[in-house]
């Protein structure tokens, strides 16, 4: 027997009757053999954790933009703290542990430089809307692998896709990692406002300390608890109303006092500015493009489309770099 069958019958012997077992994945859009070693869903876990794209999450902004200091978030980081909850919640339900973390290394896989920022303005600019969740999907099932894609399976997609507050996964998996990606991103942005002095642990209103604790480990420990208790033998993820409701407020008190804040987010017009100007500097001057991506032209890309997805793919370092390039006087010198 193959070392991939054997550990699919451990998956029928051992996963709660409510996991997405590998064998019955409704597969990738283009067939391919099996692998003798793993099961489809640890195959996707692998190609995204070996693709490009994540690698470039280490320079992309999470919420503070190039921050000085090594300890605060990236959207690499993040990814990582997601996969770690997520993993954790379903070890605990006995739910297929590799979808999870498939899912939760490729959600955010979309992402653009300099955070939900440089989402806003792609998405402001473009006439075809730009979200980071559909972009995650574009580059497995396209951009990645010289337009080849990744050929992830069903599930990885829906929950890439799913994985936002006003959308759900098909399974219980991809669930997981939906609420998993709000637990991360509360707790360690309270960290790191906190670290950058742009609130402190008593500016959190205390209706929302009582319920969840008053440190982030308290917090964390709270949320991920819940959830595993209130899912037990149930065909759903859930919390119970009291945590949720002071997720939900503890979630709105950061958008007022972080994520909109003027202190933390005063470089956002800049890096808009920024991207605004490569995105009408690239349609005039489309051939300067990547090769990769002139080709997509000539398939019959849309030009804004394939000027956002070049755009979308830069980290925060590449995008400034290449605005110092276009836009930025050099030295005069005689050669």
């Amino acid at each position: 027997m193959l070392i991939r069958e054997n550990m699919e019958l451990l998956e029928r012997t051992y996963l709660s009757p409510f996991a997405t077992l590998s064998e019955n994945s409704r597969g990738r859009d283009r067939q391919e053999p099996q692998c003798d070693i793993r099961p489809v869903f640890q195959r996707d876990r692998d190609r995204i954790l070996h693709c490009k794209s994540f690698r470039r999450l280490k320079h992309k902004t999470q919420v503070f933009l190039t921050p000085r200091g090594d300890h605060y978030r990236t959207r690499l980081t993040h990814t990582l703290e997601v996969s770690q909850n997520a993993r954790t919640i379903a070890k605990a339900l006995r739910l297929n542990e590799d979808l999870v973390e498939a899912i939760a290394l490729g959600h955010d896989l979309g992402h653009t430089p300099f955070g939900h920022a440089g989402e806003y303005m792609l998405n402001s600019i473009y006439e075809g809307g730009f979200k980071h969740n559909e972009q995650s999907v574009r580059i497995v099932e396209i951009l990645e692998k010289n337009g080849k894609g990744l050929n992830l399976t069903w599930e990885v997609r829906d929950g890439i896709l799913n994985h936002q507050t006003r959308l759900m996964p098909s399974t219980m998996e991809g669930k997981i990692v939906r609420l998993s990606d709000k637990i991360a991103y509360i707790n360690h942005d309270i960290d790191d406002a906190i670290r950058g002095r742009v609130l402190s642990e008593e500016d959190i209103p205390a209706e929302y300390r009582e319920v969840l604790g008053n440190t982030t480990r308290k917090r964390l420990d709270t949320l991920i608890h819940n959830i595993i208790t209130n899912s037990l033998g149930k065909n759903d993820i859930c919390m119970s109303e009291d945590v949720e409701q002071a997720m939900k407020g503890l979630r709105k008190f950061m958008f007022e006092h972080v994520y909109r804040n003027p202190m933390a987010k005063g470089e956002e017009e800049r890096a808009k500015d920024l991207l605004n100007r490569l995105f009408y500097y690239y349609n005039k001057h489309i051939d300067h493009l990547p090769g990769q991506y002139l080709d997509m032209l000539e398939q019959g890309e849309e030009r804004e489309r394939v000027v956002c997805d070049y755009i979308a793919g830069m980290t925060d370092r590449y995008a400034i770099a290449k605005f110092e390039e276009y836009f930025m006087p050099k030295a005069w010198q005689i050669n």
